[in-house]
């Protein structure tokens, strides 16, 4: 019982001593270790090896939710939502580019002068004069969008410039067209009223060349109308001066007349005569 006891005795010291060495001492005595039992045979003890933790979950990126308008790479520098916000911006801006920055505006107010000063308010009709001027300003303009499509709109489209670039690339043939139609002393106005000073030509911000433009524009039409309705006025004279020499005082002027500015105009060729007038107006 006594040696019983001493080797328990033992043995609960190694385990003490073991629970209670450092890391290092544990490692390098990590082989088995032998131990004198006294009164016996020498024992060896395995020494005991920690249990195998858990394997720890791999580390992933937290799961996240990307929102957005990513689109191609490429050299463009404006990002998707940008441009439709752009292209929704023109679509609603298009009428107004159509009238103002084209030949539109000349067109549609002489067509309108011919019909007054004709007397007949309703023939053509509003709709008629408006694809007319329309059709008519493609026609004209032709050359001007084919430049834009040829210098811009392709080379953006393969990816060869940025749309900044393509749309500054854009504004040049029709910067050019309006300055061709265009007052200098419209552009010397708006030049003074926004404080540029002079600047050349090629310099000219659109800001200064739309205004004049259009200023330009209604000046040269009302010229075109005043002359259209030169001939018409001398039939309306004529009529009077017939009524009242004949004492029909009671009898409207415009009743005879009409007849007689609708037979001028149908055997001069009135209508080809003023198409004519107005694309060499902006060709000539």
């Amino acid at each position: 019982m006594k040696n019983i006891r001493d080797i328990l005795g033992v043995i609960g010291l190694v385990i003490a001593f073991g629970a209670f060495a450092p890391a290092g001492l544990a490692q390098e005595n990590s082989a088995a270790t032998p131990i004198i039992i006294p009164g016996g045979m020498p024992a060896t003890i395995a020494p005991v090896t920690p249990a195998p933790s858990a394997p720890t979950a791999a580390k992933t990126d937290p799961l996240h939710l990307t929102i957005g308008l990513d689109g191609k790479q490429g050299t463009g520098d404006v990002s998707v939502a940008v441009q439709i916000v752009v292209l929704m911006t023109l679509l609603t801006l298009a009428p107004s580019i159509v009238l103002l920055m084209t030949s539109f505006t000349r067109i549609v107010i002489v067509l309108g002068f011919v019909r007054t000063a004709l007397g007949v308010p309703s023939a053509p009709s509003n709709q008629i004069i408006v694809g007319l001027s329309l059709f008519l300003t493609f026609f004209l303009m032709g050359p001007v969008f084919d430049r834009m499509n040829k210098e811009a709109i392709q080379p953006y489209l393969a990816g060869q410039m940025t749309s900044v670039a393509a749309l500054d690339k854009a504004s040049v043939p029709l910067k050019e067209f309006m300055l061709k139609q265009t007052r200098t002393r419209d552009l010397e106005y708006f030049l003074e009223l926004g404080g540029f000073g002079p600047t050349a030509v090629k310099d000219l911000s659109m800001r200064v060349v739309v205004p004049a433009f259009v200023v330009s524009e209604l000046q040269t039409s009302f010229q075109m109308g005043f002359l259209l309705f030169l001939p018409f006025l001398v039939i309306d004279f004529l009529v009077s001066s017939v009524l009242m020499a004949l004492g029909m005082m009671m009898m409207p002027p415009v009743a005879i007349s009409l007849p007689f500015k609708l037979l001028l105009f149908v055997l001069v060729d009135g209508w080809h005569l003023v198409v004519r007038s107005l694309v060499q107006s902006f060709t000539g």
